[in-house]
């Protein structure tokens, strides 16, 4: 029998002090050490009790066993993205450059445009989430998630972009509650080059 295979934690793409002043170096590596490695260890102690009990032939709480499951390797997914979708401000290219430019222009008329509903998404998620942008494969549009934690009102199928973190946890060392100021800031440090690459990569 094969040796099951866990989750385990990404490097960043570039140092903690990268994304200053938008994002602080003290903000990221709580941000990335305690609370999505609290996700990585999450997933998989849940692996390990849903191995146990089949090795044991026990039952399991499937209803609540699957939700948190869902919940915390939603997180991992989503900030590994999160992470790659980021860079140090002038590294990452410009959302005008590529197909990602292009293809935005075409489903929302204008890359000011493009902002303007993706902050909006973001502001307005309840609670705790993300904003995202993502290509639908059967119509080949973009279309703008709002994900509400980290695995409500996700489209099936649908390959991910480009993500924001707005939980609190994301902005709340920097910007204690000013979201808006968080999400402004977001624009300088987007990794357009990599959204691009995703983009091609997904249209193949």
């Amino acid at each position: 029998m094969n040796t099951p295979m866990f989750y385990s934690m990404p490097d960043l793409p570039f140092d903690y002090n990268s994304l200053e002043p938008h994002m602080s170096e003290e903000q990221l590596r709580i941000h990335h050490t305690k609370y999505h490695q609290a996700y990585v260890n999450t997933s998989n102690a849940i692996l390990e009790k849903i191995d146990k009990a089949r090795k044991d032939g026990t039952d399991l709480d499937m209803k609540s066993t699957l939700k948190d499951l869902s919940f915390n390797i939603g997180g991992h997914i989503l900030h590994s993205l999160f992470w790659n979708s980021l860079a140090p401000e002038g590294k990452g290219g410009d959302i005008s450059e590529g197909l990602i430019g292009t293809q935005i222009i075409r489903e929302f008329g204008s890359h000011g445009r493009f902002k303007e509903e993706f902050t909006k998404a973001a502001m307005s998620t309840e609670g705790s989430g993300w904003a995202a942008l993502a290509l639908c494969p059967e119509t080949e549009r973009l279309m703008i998630m709002q994900i509400e934690k980290h695995n409500t009102n996700i489209y099936p199928q649908f390959r991910i972009l480009l993500v924001l973190d707005v939980f609190e946890h994301a902005y709340y060392l920097d910007y204690k509650n000013d979201r808006a100021k968080y999400i402004e800031n977001f624009w300088s440090i987007v990794n357009w080059n990599k959204v691009n690459e995703r983009l091609e990569k997904a249209l193949m």
